[in-house]
């Protein structure tokens, strides 16, 4: 993991409007989310792995699955992620066949793993992408 400056650091965004500024420049909201945090993520390559800039928030009012569209979120400090998954299959599953039709994915060989150096300047290129979206989407 590699923790990158920003000035997206402890800003707070209307989450509805984050989520409309940075979706069309590939960002999504990550499946782990919870009520009270959630990341942002933007795909950087799938080479052995995923290659993640993410942007972390933090629900400061209301919860992120509120569709009254008032959910503010802090941003915390932007950083790259490098899950590297498994080659073949994962010998280590102890689930039935009842959880596995519903979860068929291994556990990553390394959920941070160093992340390539020669992905660094596209993670900070769409962290600038990032910073640009959401200070055009506030000035509207």
């Amino acid at each position: 993991m590699i923790t990158l400056e920003s000035d997206l650091t402890n800003k707070f965004f209307v989450y509805h409007e984050m989520e409309q500024a940075l979706g069309p420049i590939g960002f999504k909201l990550a499946d782990n989310w919870d009520y009270d945090h959630g990341y942002f993520d933007y795909m950087i390559g799938d080479q052995d792995g995923y290659l993640f800039l993410r942007l972390p928030v933090e629900v400061m009012g209301g919860f992120m699955d509120s569709p009254d569209e008032s959910t503010m979120v802090k941003v915390k400090n932007p950083f790259l992620l490098y899950h590297q998954y498994q080659d073949g299959l994962d010998d280590h599953v102890r689930e039935g066949n009842f959880r596995a039709s519903f979860d068929q994915f291994q556990e990553p060989k390394n959920k941070d793993a160093e992340f390539p150096q020669e992905y660094v300047e596209a993670g900070k290129q769409a962290l600038k992408e990032a910073e640009q979206a959401l200070r055009t989407q506030r000035n509207k």
